[in-house]
């Protein structure tokens, strides 16, 4: 990702629609996995927008973050106070089962080759962790929003559902999001596109951004009942490591 991209998003990511609904739906999905007192990894997490919503979802998870992003890193532990390391996704500088939860949002998709991240993902941690990550959908929708942001590739929910397990994790509820917004997605990334060097990470004038955050809003009571949404511009998956033993055997 440029350095630019990562300053707008420390700029926006507190009250942009797209921002707080990807938070919502990764603290309300971690809810139902980590136990109170895990130990989380925030695995890219640019300038600390998420781990600042989930240290207000509970002051007992015991959070951390790394980026590959000097730049985002420093930004990260100012606005967080949290531990934050200087790090890649496919080199994580931590031991084997570290960790009760990975959360990784939009990251996976920034390196040439997934498998190598998700099986650092899988080895920090424990046996039986829980992994949240989300992704942006469909090859078709990659457009100058992924080449200015980084992201070199996008899956489909079943993609990257096989992805998942051919690196050893057990996908346990996966779905697509931003649903209600995706036809005006495809007409702003396909149709009409912004000139290449721009991205969408801006805010829209207030009341849009109220009427696109309360649909996400309706989306995010939709996914807390367990169910799925069958199309959108985005895909989160929830999996469990499997227990290495066990895997060889």
């Amino acid at each position: 990702m440029h350095d630019d991209e990562y300053r707008k998003m420390a700029d926006v990511e507190d009250v942009m629609w797209y921002y707080r609904a990807l938070h919502r739906h990764v603290a309300a999905a971690l809810r139902g996995v980590a136990e109170p007192d895990a130990r989380i990894l925030d695995a890219g997490c640019g300038t600390g927008g998420l781990l600042r919503r989930l240290a207000a979802t509970s002051a007992r998870w015991r959070l951390e973050g790394l980026d590959f992003s000097a730049i985002a890193v420093e930004a990260a532990r100012v606005r967080t106070g949290l531990p934050v390391t200087l790090g890649s996704v496919t080199a994580l500088p931590f031991a084997d089962g570290q960790f009760d939860a990975v959360v990784s949002c939009d990251v996976v998709c920034q390196v040439p080759d997934g498998r190598a991240a998700l099986a650092e993902f899988r080895r920090v941690l424990k046996p039986g962790g829980a992994l949240v990550l989300t992704m942006p959908a469909y090859r078709w929708m990659h457009s100058y929003h992924d080449r200015q942001v980084g992201n070199l590739w996008r899956c489909s929910r079943g993609e990257l559902n096989e992805l998942l397990r051919a690196s050893g994790l057990r996908p346990t509820w996966s779905s697509y999001w931003n649903t209600t917004t995706f036809p005006l997605a495809v007409v702003r990334r396909k149709l009409f596109p912004a000139p290449e060097g721009a991205s969408d990470v801006f805010l829209f004038p207030p009341a849009i951004e109220r009427a696109f955050d309360v649909l996400m809003q309706l989306e995010n009571v939709w996914l807390r009942t367990g169910s799925a949404l069958p199309f959108g511009s985005s895909v989160i998956v929830v999996a469990r490591g499997v227990d290495r033993a066990a895997a060889a055997w």
